[in-house]
């Protein structure tokens, strides 16, 4: 089993950043991947970011990309999402998941970090 902790999410003004962390513990080594993703009220789950977990290799969504980051501290088992520029659309609750190799498909999941942007 593999546990996964958000933090980091609160209310910001649009044009301001967050950062967002989830820290994992348990079955670590069981981890290819990291991935954030966010849903909205009345939308569906949609992917953010991923980084994989010994190369670092990452990829993004459109939508956020250049204006978010994703990185990870091995050593502490925490994966980051820097979140810049942030818009009305980029609110909404933030989780982040482990799997393995597929971007797809994720066993572990957090249990979500509120993010609320005003205008």
């Amino acid at each position: 089993q593999v546990q996964l902790v958000e933090s980091g999410g609160g209310l910001v003004q649009a044009g301001g950043s967050l950062r967002l962390s989830c820290a994992a513990s348990g079955r670590t080594f069981s981890m290819y991947r990291m991935s954030w993703f966010r849903q909205a009220p009345g939308k569906e789950r949609e992917f953010v970011a991923t980084i994989t977990w010994s190369v670092g290799s990452t990829y993004y969504a459109d939508s956020v990309k250049g204006r978010f980051t994703i990185s990870r501290d091995n050593a502490n088992n925490t994966v980051y999402l820097q979140m810049k520029s942030l818009q009305a659309e980029d609110a909404g609750v933030y989780y982040c998941a482990a799997g393995g190799r597929s971007i797809a498909t994720y066993a572990y999941w957090g249990q979500g970090t509120q993010v609320t942007v005003s205008s």
